[in-house]
C-alpha cells in the first residue's frame, strides 16, 4: 500500500508539473501575441509595395504615426503579386490582429473571402465599397475627383502647349474618378486644352509608366498627371528627363523629383489609416462606408507649392473655395462628366 501511495504521489506531482507547464506555455503564447494586451493593427499592400512613394507608403506612414501617438503595435505585409493577398490576410488573422487594413481595391475579393470566414475579425479596405454590407468591414473611400480637379486646374493654367497627359494604373470606375476630375479641372481652367490618356494596367510597372509618359511627351504634352502607384514613378522619371512637369498622386511627391513635380493630387490615405487605427483602440469602429473629402481634409493638393506660379496658385485656391462653397460641382462619374463636358474622356470606352 505504501508503495502504491508513493507511486500515486509521483504521478500527481507529474500531472501538476505538466499542468503548470501547459499554463506557462499558454501564458507565454498570449503574451507574444498581444504584448501584454496592446492593440495590433496591420496593413497589407497591393503589388506596388510599401515604398511606392504613393498609395501604400502613405498608408504605412499613417500607421507609423498611430504607433507613435497611440502606443499600438503595427506591421505591414507586402504583396508581390495577387497570389499573396489571401495568405497575407491569413497571417494577420492567425496572429490575432485587432484590425487588418487592405490597401487598394485589388484586395477586395480576398478580403471578402476572409471576412466571411472570420466574422469576429475586423477589417478595413481603402478604395473599395463592394464589401460595404459585410458587418466586420469598414470601407475607406475618398472624393478623389476633387483633388484631381484642382491638379487639372493647375495643369490647364500651366501648360504652354495646351496639351497635357494622364496615366492611370487600372481602368475601372473608381480609378476613372481621378481622370474625370483632372480633365474637368483642366477644361474649366483652359477650354483649349487637350488631355492625352493612357491606362498602364499596373500599379507596379515603372517601365510601363515611363513608356506611356514618353508617348505623351512625343504628342506635345508638357504636364502629365499619374494615378498609378509605383508605375507613376516611371511617369515622373520620364518627365524629369524631358524637362516637363509631372503631377504626383496620393501623397506629396515633391521629394521624388523636387524640380519636376508641379503639385500632387493628395488622397490622405495616411489620415484614413490613422483614424481607423485610433477607432480600433477606442473600440468605436463601425462597418460600412467612411468617406473623406476636401471638406474634412481627406483630399487636397499638396502643401508644397514651390513650382506653382503664384497667380496659378491663387486661382487654384479660389476654385477650391468654390468647391467647398458648392459653387463648383466636380464630376465623379462618366454620366456626370459627359453631361457637362461631352465625350472627351475616352479610357473607359
Amino acid at each position: 500500500m505504501k508503495k502504491f501511495k508513493k507511486v500515486f504521489s509521483l504521478l500527481l506531482v507529474g500531472a501538476m508539473t505538466l499542468s503548470m507547464a501547459a499554463c506557462g506555455s499558454s501564458s507565454k503564447k498570449a503574451s507574444t501575441s498581444k504584448k501584454g494586451g496592446s492593440v495590433k493593427v496591420g496593413i497589407i499592400t497591393d503589388t506596388g509595395g510599401v515604398n511606392d512613394g504613393s498609395f501604400n507608403q502613405s498608408a504605412w506612414e499613417g500607421l507609423q504615426r498611430a504607433e507613435k501617438d497611440l502606443g499600438i503595435e503595427v506591421k505591414y505585409l507586402e504583396s508581390k503579386n495577387e497570389a499573396d493577398y489571401k495568405p497575407n490576410i491569413e497571417t494577420f488573422v492567425d496572429n490575432d490582429y485587432d484590425m487588418i487594413i487592405c490597401i487598394g481595391f485589388a484586395l477586395a475579393d480576398a478580403l471578402k473571402e476572409e471576412a466571411t470566414a472570420n466574422p469576429d475579425q475586423k477589417f478595413a479596405i481603402v478604395d473599395d465599397a463592394t464589401n460595404k454590407d459585410l458587418p466586420n468591414v469598414t470601407c475607406l473611400m475618398f472624393e478623389a475627383s476633387q483633388s484631381s480637379y484642382l491638379a487639372g486646374y493647375a495643369a490647364g493654367l500651366t501648360t504652354k502647349t495646351n496639351t497635357i497627359g494622364f496615366v492611370l494604373g487600372m481602368s475601372n470606375d473608381m480609378m476613372h474618378e481621378f481622370g474625370y476630375g483632372y480633365t474637368a479641372g483642366a477644361i474649366d481652367a483652359n477650354p483649349n486644352v487637350k488631355v492625352l490618356q493612357n491606362n498602364a494596367n499596373s500599379f507596379s510597372d515603372s517601365a510601363a509608366g515611363k513608356t506611356a509618359a514618353n508617348t505623351m511627351i512625343s504628342g506635345g504634352a508638357d504636364v502629365i498627371f499619374h494615378a498609378a502607384g509605383a508605375t507613376g514613378l516611371g511617369v515622373i522619371d520620364a518627365c524629369k528627363e524631358a524637362g516637363i512637369w509631372a503631377i504626383g498622386v496620393d501623397s506629396d511627391q515633391s521629394s521624388v523629383a523636387p524640380k519636376t513635380i508641379l503639385t500632387s493630387a493628395m488622397k490622405r490615405v495616411d489620415n484614413a489609416v490613422y483614424e481607423i487605427a485610433k477607432e480600433t483602440k477606442e473600440g468605436t469602429v463601425k462597418p460600412g462606408v467612411k468617406t473623406f473629402s476636401l471638406k474634412d481634409g481627406g483630399v487636397d493638393i499638396a502643401p508644397t507649392t514651390d513650382n506653382l506660379d503664384p497667380e496659378v496658385l491663387k486661382k487654384v485656391e479660389a476654385v477650391k473655395q468654390d468647391i467647398l462653397d458648392g459653387k463648383v460641382t466636380v464630376p465623379s462619374t462618366k454620366k456626370d462628366f459627359e453631361a457637362k463636358y461631352g465625350k472627351v474622356y475616352t479610357l473607359n470606352d
